[in-house]
């Protein structure tokens, strides 16, 4: 038996798909607003962060630059102002094409008004050390950059300083001792993939833009599944049809 569709209630206020929703914080007026919503914490963090479409995929033609919308290059600046060194898997710095770790001048004034360094500190992690050392990142740095290697240490000259460790976790210790204790990580996947198997990864500030992909680019994270872990969702932001989420570690 075919039941009868329900009745269609009236709406007052008219068509609710077409009306913009109004539940979120407003998009805030200033800088400063973006660094209340995401402050340097009084405890050492690791905070993530990534992109990605609606379904799902973290590249367009193997780039993140095709997910960008209004608003995520504010949220992107804003992290990179009040983080003390911002981590970046070798990988993700070749297909990129990274460079130099450069602030605006209001940045770094910013940053030097709060008793901060100039600039934070570039930490590329890298197995093999395979670099062209003619990119931005490395001939054009501002101060020497850091990288991290759990593969046998070779020297790389003025270019940048090689630290070995065993692990990442021995890395964010290493970084924490030279008074970097607001981490920033930009990825890639499968260096997320191993601040999660390693717990190592304290917030994710994750942009969701507006896009179907389809097939083909992975998961913010990849690597071996681990046991899922509980997040709090801290705030959520909207600029036109990008969608900006920040996710703290639970009890935090």
């Amino acid at each position: 038996m075919r039941l009868p569709a329900p009745r269609a209630r009236a709406d007052p206020a008219g068509d609710r798909a077409t009306r913009p929703m109004t539940a979120f914080p407003a998009w805030p007026s200033s800088p400063e607003g973006l660094v209340e919503l995401y402050p340097r914490n009084p405890e050492p963090t690791l905070r993530m962060n990534f992109i990605a479409s609606a379904d799902g995929a973290v590249t367009v033609d193997g780039l993140s630059g095709g997910l960008h919308g209004p608003g995520d290059k504010e949220i992107f600046d804003s992290l990179r102002m009040v983080c003390d060194a911002l981590i970046v898997a070798a990988g993700t710095v070749r297909a990129e094409n990274y460079d130099a770790l450069r602030l605006t001048a209001e940045a770094r004034a910013w940053r030097v008004a709060h008793g901060l360094p100039e600039f934070p500190l570039m930490v590329i992690v890298s197995r093999s050390l395979d670099f062209d050392l003619d990119q931005l990142v490395f001939s054009d740095a501002p101060i020497r950059p850091i990288v991290i290697t759990t593969g046998p240490p070779r020297s790389l000259g003025d270019a940048a300083e090689v630290v070995a460790v065993d692990d990442l976790a021995t890395a964010v210790r290493e970084l924490h001792a030279r008074g970097a204790t607001q981490l920033l990580c930009e990825g890639g996947p499968s260096l997320f993939g191993s601040m999660i198997a390693e717990d190592l990864a304290d917030e994710l500030c994750l942009t969701v833009s507006p896009l179907l992909v389809g097939g083909g680019p992975g998961r913010i994270a990849t690597g071996a599944t681990t046991s899922p872990r509980g997040m709090s969702l801290r705030h959520v932001l909207t600029l036109q049809d990008m969608l900006f989420l920040r996710y703290v570690r639970q009890g935090s």
